[in-house]
């Protein structure tokens, strides 16, 4: 039992250094997988939470340059089938572990300076939208 406690510590030690070996987007350590309200406080924003459920949260966040929102997964499978569902519309989206920004495609590429994660274009599989009458 000695042998399995001090090794976990070993690990421990480890693993408490590696974020800080991230080169490419420090933050991202620390954010994936993470709280709406984690991600929102390292793009400078508060979250209006707009979706509680089980299978996602989703925040909205307001700012003077630009509006967007954020949503989590509990578990990989519910980011996907998101990202699925999504593809039908198009759009560009920033996607992290268990997590989604949409955004102006031009402000993703500076979250994703804060944040991580992979610029995504998804495109629309459905009918053409019909003309707007408003």
């Amino acid at each position: 039992m000695a042998t399995a406690c001090s090794g976990s510590g070993e690990d421990d030690t480890s693993a408490k250094s590696k974020p800080s070996e991230v080169s490419a987007a420090p933050a991202a350590g620390v954010v994936a997988p993470a709280k709406v309200e984690v991600i929102a406080e390292l793009t400078g924003c508060k979250p209006k939470i707009r979706i509680d459920a089980d299978e996602l949260r989703q925040g909205l966040c307001h700012t003077d340059k630009v509006d967007f929102s954020i949503t989590t997964f509990p578990e990989e499978k519910y980011k996907d089938t998101w990202l699925e569902s999504a593809s039908i519309y198009g759009g560009t989206y920033l996607v992290g572990s268990r997590w989604v920004v949409a955004a102006k495609p031009e402000m993703l590429e500076g979250f994703r300076a804060k944040l991580g994660g992979t610029i995504r274009e998804l495109s629309g599989l459905g009918p053409s939208p019909a003309p707007s009458t408003s």
